[in-house]
C-alpha cells in the first residue's frame, strides 16, 4: 500500500470505530443501563470506550485520551457489577483516568488561571460542597471518593483552559454531571426509586457522550468537527 492509501485506510478505520462506539453507547442506553447486572450489560458497556480508544489510536490521536479511554473501560465493566470490590476498582480506574486528561488538558491548553474566576470558583464551591451532601454517607468509602472528588474538580478546572477547544470542554463537565449523579446514585437513592431508571439513563448518555466530545474536540490535533 502507498502512504496515502495507509493514510485513508486508518482515516476510514477511524471513523468505524467512532460509529461502533455510537451505536454501542446508544444500544446501552436503551437496552442495559437501568437493568440489572449480566454478562450482556458488561459486554455492551465494554464496548464504547475501546472503540473511541481504537479510533484513536489508528489515526495517531493523542496517547493520554486513548490511555484514558481505555482506564475508563476498565471503569466501566467493573461498575456493571455488583459490591464493594468492583465499586473500589471501577473508582481507581475512573481516578486515573481523570488524571490522564488533567494532564492532556495541562498539556495542550492554557491553564485555568486564564478562565474567568467565577467559573473557577463555581467549581471550588462545588467540590466543598460534598462534604455535606455527599460525603458523610459514604461509609468507608469516605476517603476514595474525597480524593476522587478532587481529581474530577481538577479535570474541570483544566479544562476550562481549552478556550480554542469548546467540546472537549464540554465533554469535560459533561462528565463531571455523570460522576455526580452516579455518586446520588449510589449514596443518596435507595435501590427503588422511581428515579433509579431516569437517572441511569442521563448517567451513562452524559458519561458517553462526554468521552466522545472529548475525543472529538481533543483528542487530536485538529478537532473532530
Amino acid at each position: 500500500m502507498t502512504p496515502f492509501e495507509i493514510i485513508a485506510l486508518r482515516q476510514t478505520l477511524k471513523f468505524v470505530f467512532l460509529a461502533v462506539g455510537l451505536i454501542a453507547t446508544l444500544i446501552y442506553a436503551v437496552f442495559f443501563c437501568h437493568r440489572p447486572p449480566s454478562r450482556a450489560k458488561t459486554i455492551v458497556k465494554a464496548i464504547p470506550m475501546p472503540a473511541f480508544a481504537a479510533a484513536a489510536w489508528i489515526s495517531f490521536g493523542h496517547p493520554a485520551v486513548t490511555i484514558a479511554l481505555l482506564l475508563s473501560a476498565v471503569g466501566d465493566i467493573a461498575l456493571s457489577r455488583d459490591g464493594e470490590r468492583p465499586f473500589l476498582i471501577g473508582l481507581i480506574a475512573f481516578a486515573t483516568a481523570h488524571v490522564a486528561f488533567i494532564i492532556h488538558f495541562w498539556t495542550i491548553g492554557a491553564g485555568p488561571l486564564d478562565a474567568p474566576w467565577y467559573l473557577i470558583a463555581a467549581i471550588a464551591l462545588f467540590a466543598l460542597s460534598t462534604e455535606r451532601w455527599l460525603i458523610p454517607f459514604t461509609g468507608d468509602m469516605r476517603w476514595p471518593v474525597r480524593i476522587y472528588v478532587v481529581l474530577i474538580a481538577l479535570m474541570g478546572l483544566t479544562a476550562l483552559g481549552l478556550p480554542t477547544m469548546p467540546l472537549a470542554t464540554i465533554g469535560a463537565f459533561a462528565f463531571l454531571a455523570s460522576d455526580t449523579i452516579l455518586s446520588l446514585q449510589l449514596f443518596r437513592m435507595s435501590d427503588t426509586s422511581r428515579l433509579q431508571r431516569p437517572a441511569s439513563v442521563a448517567l451513562w448518555l452524559l458519561y458517553a457522550g462526554g468521552q466522545f466530545l472529548i475525543l472529538a474536540g481533543s483528542g487530536w490535533a485538529t478537532p473532530l468537527f
